[in-house]
């Protein structure tokens, strides 16, 4: 451990599994206080056991991303943050013929609505602190390209984008960095898993949790602050960046530091 986040304050949604979860053991090795979010309270539990050493630095809470009175009370009692990172997020899976309209409202009330509930929440106080980082979690299937049974999933991932650079140029100014990230191939998450969204073609060159939380990790550090504004493919921005990958125990897991 580097203390790369000491002292720093963060939020972390969709914090109980996959990418959320990695994310709040890299940023709880690193010093921050994390606070961890998610709507499954045993999978919240569970957390503090992973990194006994760090278990103080982990606070969790239920919090249901689409709420917006209980977006409102957590902002209210957590005062400033300095990393805020929107993770929850749901993948429909079908052409725009299996998109039945509460696909497509549900898709963008988690992909976007409450992405767009919790910076308004979070960024009037960190505007008051003199600044801080945004990281909202896309996908490849996005802006960035279209895929097949992708359909609303990657419409919701592109208004997430838009939003992002969006909010990056007003803010810059004022100190806070926003960008999307998002993996360059699947990701077997335990929630991708159980939801079979990932063809089995897919499966043997899944990316690995550990490139997000790395790349997220990076993003909110104090000398990561210019960057702002962009769509981050993790593996390449790691290359970019020559950053090494560490597991969740802090070990080296696996060489960024080559182009892909």
């Amino acid at each position: 451990m580097s203390g790369r986040l000491k002292g720093k304050k963060t939020l972390i949604t969709a914090a109980g599994q996959g990418i959320g979860r990695s994310t709040v053991l890299a940023f709880a090795r690193e010093g921050a206080h994390v606070l961890a979010t998610d709507i499954d309270p045993e999978s919240l539990a569970s957390l503090k056991t992973e990194l006994p050493g760090s278990a103080t630095d982990i606070e969790t809470r239920l919090l249901d991303v689409t709420n917006l009175e209980a977006i409102r009370q957590l902002a209210e009692e957590t005062g400033s943050i300095d990393v805020l990172f929107n993770c929850a997020g749901f993948v429909h899976h079908g052409t725009v013929l299996d998109c039945e309209e509460n696909d497509w409202d549900f898709s963008f009330d988690l992909n976007v609505r409450s992405m767009y509930l919790m910076i308004r929440a979070f960024l009037p106080a960190m505007l008051e602190s003199g600044g801080g980082s945004i990281v909202n979690m896309s996908s490849v299937a996005s802006s960035v390209k279209g895929l097949p049974n992708r359909f609303v999933y990657g419409a919701s991932k592109a208004a997430l984008e838009r939003i992002s650079t969006g909010l990056a140029g007003e803010f810059a100014d004022e100190g806070i960095a926003v960008n999307s990230l998002a993996p360059v191939a699947a990701v077997m998450t335990p929630g991708a898993e159980a939801l079979g969204v990932v063809p089995e073609a897919a499966r043997a060159s899944a990316e690995p949790v550990e490139n997000l939380a790395e790349a997220a990790l990076a993003l909110c550090e104090e000398c990561a602050k210019p960057i702002t504004g962009r769509v981050l493919l993790s593996a390449h921005f790691l290359a970019e960046i020559k950053r090494e990958v560490r597991s969740l125990d802090g070990g080296v897991f696996e060489s960024a530091s080559s182009s892909p």
